[in-house]
């Protein structure tokens, strides 16, 4: 689990990517900064369906923006594969962080560190789901 690579938008001028100025980087960055969990997602794709399934077994509220439905979908998947070096979907943002896709949220699931992450956010209704 420590190895899973993190990325973090926008925290240190170090740790922002070459394609900032990549024309989804701003749609991308803000989906994420305003949204505890963001999944980046296809509707058409068994692993997102279960990746977004564990998040509402666990009551936690979660953005999904379904690229296949997205009108600049392609390009925001292009983007997302050149800043977390992974062109598949799901890719799962929480609290700002990359934490993967749909083996990475399984994993941090069965270890109890998905919802430690979870918990880290700002947000009234993940604080529901902790009380």
């Amino acid at each position: 689990i420590e190895s899973l690579k993190e990325f973090v938008m926008g925290l240190s001028s170090s740790r922002v990517p070459a394609t900032l100025n990549h024309p989804q980087a701003k749609y991308v960055q803000q989906a994420v900064a305003q949204n505890c969990v963001v999944i980046f997602s296809k509707t058409t794709c068994p692993f997102c369906v279960q990746t977004k399934e564990i998040f509402r077994n666990l009551g936690v509220p979660y953005e999904a923006v379904e690229l296949n439905n997205h009108p600049n979908g392609q390009d925001i998947q292009n983007y997302l594969g050149e800043v977390t070096k992974a062109k598949t979907v799901p890719r799962v943002f929480i609290n700002g962080a990359c934490i993967g896709g749909a083996s990475d949220t399984k994993t941090l699931h069965k270890s109890g560190r998905l919802l430690e992450l979870v918990s880290k956010c700002h947000n009234p209704q993940i604080e529901q789901v902790r009380s």
